[in-house]
């Protein structure tokens, strides 16, 4: 009789890999439509889950598309030339993708009080430029969960809304 467990494991592994792969790319997607240089505003009714949570240090979290298009449409408003680009592949595990990433932008625009340390008046030419690491959870192909880490501190400084001692 013939052993078939390798075929049986090889054909696992191969699912997950498929799994995680399409994940990644899903995760490219919206990285790619959401955070990237040109922002395409479809990209949360495609690929984000009706009640996706997102959260952040440098902001108050947000939960489902109206929320998520709220803080994008503003923060964008805020720094129209807002882009942030990944800087290590992308590493999937299960539904899990971890990204990490670098940008920032130049508050050449309006009024932005989604801080947790104060607010700017519009247009203050201050720059931001700061990392992170976000760990995003996909289910049945939509973005469910992106919460990071980010250099928060570093933005603040920069921003001057937090001053060094």
């Amino acid at each position: 009789m013939k052993d078939n467990s390798k075929n049986i494991q090889d054909t696992t592994l191969d699912q997950s890999t498929t799994q995680e792969q399409e994940n990644k790319d899903i995760i490219l997607r919206w990285l790619t439509g959401f955070w990237g240089p040109n922002f395409d505003p479809t990209v949360i009714d495609a690929l984000a889950a009706p009640d996706m949570i997102l959260r952040y240090s440098l902001h108050k979290p947000r939960k489902g598309h109206a929320d998520i298009k709220d803080f994008i449409t503003k923060f964008r408003a805020a720094f129209p030339d807002l882009a942030f680009d990944g800087e290590y592949p992308l590493l999937a595990d299960g539904e899990f993708v971890i990204a990490r990433w670098i940008g920032g932008g130049t508050h050449t625009g309006t009024a932005f009080n989604d801080w947790p340390t104060g607010s700017l008046p519009a247009a203050t030419g201050k720059k931001m430029r700061f990392t992170g690491t976000t760990v995003f959870k996909v289910v049945d192909g939509k973005v469910k969960e992106e919460i990071g880490l980010d250099d928060g501190l570093t933005a603040m400084m920069q921003l001057q809304l937090v001053k060094p001692v």
